[in-house]
């Protein structure tokens, strides 16, 4: 309840106290994890510290005796068996990115198996089964069991989409039952195990320097590590004018929960109302159906010097009927919101985000540059302040920039779905490559050591990804 409410730090004092009675039950340190990475006082460094300790408790630190080698082909360019480990394959927000990844996949590259972790399945459930070749139920078998069954599976990569979230499966990967693992989508930052080899992000939210924050080496792929499918047609509406300009008064918004809202964010978004004459802020999210929770809020911002009457709290669902009432987003700080900017943007309502812990903090600037829309990019509070300032002081702009945003969206690579599947499955033959010829001459002589990967120039490094030609004259070397 404290971490939904956002009461982080009785939070963490109760995940530990629960830690600490009961050290080998996983789950409240799961909670624990997910709780710091919105904690506007804990450095990149003192949350990792947290993830070190989670994997010296359950992961690869106390599996690894059990590690045992893999009798995969190591022939590159093979069609490689694909697994994707997930809790969400049903009505979920990780539907809009994964879907198009899952639909799109081309079988003469990747076989799909989708190793799902449900209590019940429902019509999206349905429609995943529809891309893969392989659905394997996993709910009720035990982590050894389900890494015994991957193993015979024979899979290749496999891809957590879970994280820390409920029902994650973390517990086989730390027992490594594939020669190449990878986290991606669902959680957005490190798991602390580093028993999986790669975090597929990119230069934005992950940038050069912060690989001391991951387990797992940072696979940055060229652009976006995202693409977004909205909900289908009859759903979303069309995007209306500028609500500014009948209002007579700028309405900001977000449709965030409770968690990210802290007493920095109060601040600055205080400070933006009281610079904009006249304007208003929505806070539309599930933590809000509570009154007493409502109230918390208002109270927050009172204490910042706004009045109660410029503050709209609630919740309504669907929230694109919400979205169509803001004419500026505001981004939280130091976990960016998620799935609610890429809807944001759709609807037309640009957003102001400040790009500062990776890589839960800088999704909001990864969507924006994808967009070219970097001005919106904050470094600082006071620059995230006098963007959001300078964005609602010119109506005439405000409204041709809502007008084009959705072509705009559409245009870019966040929706270029054949794009995207194209550049995730050149990474996964490149980390199966790596894998499969690590331990070949001539690279034994080469000491050969994955940091990260950065591969945002859309070229691998060919110091450190082996070739196809490299891999074949270093099993010719060995044979002979």
């Amino acid at each position: 309840v404290h971490t939904w409410q956002g009461e982080l730090d009785k939070a963490l004092v109760s995940l530990r106290t629960a830690s600490r009675l009961q050290p080998d039950y996983v789950l409240p340190f799961d909670s624990l994890l997910f709780t710091l990475n919105y904690h506007e006082s804990k450095s990149g460094e003192e949350i990792y510290e947290a993830y070190e300790e989670y994997d010296r408790r359950f992961g690869s630190e106390v599996h690894r005796g059990g590690w045992r080698g893999h009798e995969n082909s190591r022939e590159v360019g093979r069609v490689l068996k694909v697994g994707y480990v997930s809790p969400d394959f049903r009505a979920h927000s990780c539907s809009y990115f994964l879907e198009p990844l899952l639909a799109g996949h081309d079988r003469q590259k990747v076989q799909v198996y989708a190793y799902a972790q449900l209590g019940r399945e429902d019509s999206v459930s349905q429609r995943y089964k529809g891309y893969v070749q392989h659905w394997v139920p996993t709910l009720g078998m035990s982590d050894e069991a389900l890494a015994d069954r991957i193993r015979a599976d024979g899979i290749d990569i496999l891809v957590d989409l879970a994280g820390h979230t409920a029902g994650n499966r973390l517990g086989v990967f730390a027992r490594k039952p594939a020669p190449v693992s990878l986290s991606w989508l669902g959680y957005g930052y490190t798991t602390g195990l580093k028993a999986i080899d790669y975090l597929l992000t990119d230069g934005v939210c992950a940038p050069e320097g912060s690989e001391h924050l991951f387990a797992e080496a940072p696979w940055r792929v060229p652009g976006a590590c995202y693409v977004y499918r909205p909900p289908g047609s009859g759903v979303v509406p069309a995007v209306g004018p500028l609500p500014a300009s009948a209002r007579g008064h700028i309405t900001f918004g977000t449709l965030t929960r409770a968690i990210r809202i802290n007493d920095g964010v109060i601040r600055v978004w205080s400070e933006i109302l009281k610079r904009v004459p006249g304007s208003r802020l929505v806070v539309d999210s599930s933590s809000y159906q509570d009154e007493s929770v409502r109230q918390a809020l208002v109270r927050r911002f009172e204490s910042c010097g706004v009045e109660a009457g410029r503050l709209s709290v609630g919740y309504h669902t669907p929230g694109w009927s919400v979205l169509g009432q803001m004419d500026i987003g505001l981004d939280c700080f130091p976990h960016n919101s998620g799935t609610t900017l890429f809807e944001s943007v759709y609807m037309g309502v640009p957003y102001v985000t400040l790009a500062g812990r990776p890589s839960v903090g800088r999704m909001g600037g990864t969507i924006l540059k994808a967009l070219g829309l970097d001005e919106l990019i904050a470094q600082t509070h006071q620059e995230y302040i006098e963007r959001a300032v300078a964005l609602a002081a010119d109506e005439q702009a405000l409204q041709q920039m809502r007008q084009g945003l959705r072509a705009r969206m559409q245009a870019s690579e966040l929706m270029n779905e054949p794009a995207f599947v194209s550049k995730i499955e050149n990474a996964y033959q490149l980390m199966f490559q790596h894998w499969a010829c690590r331990d070949m001459t001539p690279w034994l002589t080469r000491n050969v050591s994955l940091s990260s990967v950065d591969l945002s120039d859309g070229k691998a490094p060919p110091a450190v990804i082996p070739t196809t030609s490299d891999c074949a004259q270093g099993w010719r070397r060995r044979a002979a």
